[in-house]
Order: C-alpha cells, then sequence, then structure tokens
C-alpha cells in the first residue's frame, strides 16, 4: 500500500493509511487469533492498524507488528498504528499514563495516532503529543456540537486530525462528515460492514447489512464481495475505512478495495440505503451528560 491514493493527509502534516485493519475481537476469541489475524494483515498489505486499550490484545497486536519488523516485512515507520483513551481514565492526570501503558503492552516508543474513545476534554491529551508519544491526536465517536466545543476552546493547541464512528451504508453520517470535510477533520469508519458479531453491543435482530438486496447487486455487477462495495463506498467518499476479520481470505480480499471503482450512480445507489441506523448505541451510557448519540449527528 504505498500509491499516494491510498493514503489521506492530515491536518497536522502525517498521512494516514485510508484502509485499516480492526482489531476488536469478541472476549471468547483467543487472544492469539488477533497475532495471527494481524500478520496475515500486514503480509496482505495492510498499514494502518486500528486498536485500543480497552480491547485488551494491545500485547498480542505489538508481538504481531514487531514479528513482522524482525522478519524484515516492514519497519516500525510503515505501519499506522492507532490506540485510544479508554473513559476510566479520562482525569487529566491518568490520560498520559494509560498511553505508557499501552506503549508498554505494545513494546513501541509512540503510537501514530491517539484518541479520545468517548466524549471528554483535550488538554491532557496535547500533552502526549508534546511528549512525542502520539505523533497526532483525535477523538472518536463525537458528535457535531462536541467537535466544535474542541475547536472553539480557548487557547487550543492541536484540533483533533480525525473522528472515529459508526460509518455504514445505513448510516452514513453525511452531515457529520460534511461538517468534518469543513473543518479539515478525517472521518474514520468504523462498523463499516455491519456489527452484528458485536454480541455484546449490538441487538441481533438488526438487519445483516452485507445481505441488503442492494449492495448484493452491485456486488454482482463489478464482479466483487458486498464488504468490498461498502468499503470502497467509503474511500470513494474520502473516508478512511476500518475493516475488522479474523479470516485470512477475508483480510486478504479486503485489501482489493484499490482494484476498482464505483460510478456516479453505483454511490448514488449506496447513498440512498442510508436510514440513520445504528448498530452501536451504546444505550447503558444514554443518561450520561456527553452522550454523544441524542444529537441528530
Amino acid at each position: 500500500m504505498n500509491s499516494e491514493h491510498q493514503y489521506g493527509q492530515l491536518s497536522d502534516g502525517h498521512f494516514i493509511p485510508r484502509l485499516g485493519f480492526g482489531t476488536y475481537k469478541l472476549e471468547e476469541v483467543p487472544n492469539s487469533k488477533t497475532i495471527e489475524a494481524t500478520k496475515i494483515a500486514i503480509e496482505a498489505g495492510f498499514r494502518h492498524i486500528d486498536c485500543a486499550y480497552v480491547y485488551q490484545v494491545e500485547e498480542e497486536v505489538g508481538l504481531a507488528v514487531r514479528s513482522k519488523i524482525e522478519d524484515g516485512t516492514v519497519k516500525r515507520e510503515d505501519i499506522f498504528y492507532t490506540s485510544k483513551l479508554w473513559s476510566t481514565f479520562h482525569h487529566p492526570n491518568l490520560v498520559q499514563s494509560c498511553l505508557e501503558r499501552s506503549l508498554k503492552k505494545l513494546r513501541f516508543d509512540y503510537v501514530d495516532l491517539y484518541l479520545i474513545h468517548f466524549p471528554i476534554a483535550m488538554k491532557a491529551m496535547e500533552k502526549c503529543k508534546d511528549a512525542g508519544l502520539a505523533k497526532s491526536i483525535g477523538v472518536s465517536n463525537f458528535n457535531r456540537r462536541q467537535l466544535e466545543m474542541i475547536l472553539n476552546k480557548p487557547g487550543l493547541k492541536y484540533k483533533p486530525v480525525c473522528n472515529q464512528v459508526e460509518c455504514h451504508v445505513y448510516h452514513n453520517q453525511r452531515k457529520l462528515l460534511d461538517f468534518c470535510k469543513s473543518r479539515d477533520i478525517v472521518l474514520v469508519a468504523y462498523g463499516a460492514l455491519g456489527t452484528q458479531r458485536y454480541k455484546q453491543w449490538v441487538d441481533q435482530n438488526s438487519p445483516v447489512l452485507l445481505d441488503d438486496p442492494l449492495l448484493g447487486a452491485l456486488a454482482k455487477k463489478h464482479k466483487r464481495s458486498p464488504a468490498l462495495i461498502a468499503l470502497r463506498y467509503q474511500l470513494q467518499r474520502g473516508v478512511v475505512v476500518l475493516a475488522q476479520s479474523l479470516k485470512e481470505s477475508e483480510i486478504k480480499e479486503n485489501i482489493q478495495v484499490f482494484d476498482f471503482e464505483l460510478t456516479e450512480e453505483d454511490m448514488k445507489v449506496l447513498d440512498g440505503l442510508n436510514r440513520n441506523f445504528r448498530y452501536v448505541a451504546m444505550p447503558s451510557m444514554s443518561d450520561h451528560p456527553n452522550y454523544p448519540f441524542a444529537d441528530e449527528y
């Protein structure tokens, strides 16, 4: 993944690979599967690895990345690694220690991108960037109002370079995407293929995104899988997209998203699938004052 169109530029000058490999897994899946899948992803060409403190697999991901560095497949600077600050570390005095814990598990000197997993203040994150522990800082699951609060904060030193949110053809985040683009913030999509497998977060009666007949028809037309159509849709909208799988065949297939293009008409059809449907609504957090999903976008 080294051609120019496969990278996007962040507002602080760093570059982010536009296709990322997600490492969240269900608790019942052994951590060894994460090591194996991450190695396969790097061998297949993924250079953007998305993880988080709360996923509890940073040790395994670090092991996989280091083994691919040791065998000469990649150098550390080839890998764009994202970690996230979990909600129990929001006190300013705990922010850097959470990142340092992640770095210790990974055995890395720095992360390329550090995100606030759920909406909180930004100042302590800026210190992580100043200390060289994070090259870029951003946010996750912030709505427009919460982003504006950060952007309008007096004395803001570094604005968030990205906002990682649930985004797929059933919830295309058009208004939030337009807002982020207008503020030079990159939108990063998680859940781009639907998230039924996240059983503890998602109602199992939710529609199965990859079974959508219109997605299937476009897949047939382009001789690609519905997953590749769903990923390509995001790339053509200027969204950085994460793809998660533990299956070797799917990991290798997902990297082929750069090998074809959707037409303008295809994009309109996919835009028409939007129903503002959220798989991961976090109802248990809905009474929190910073709950981000009550606003329209």
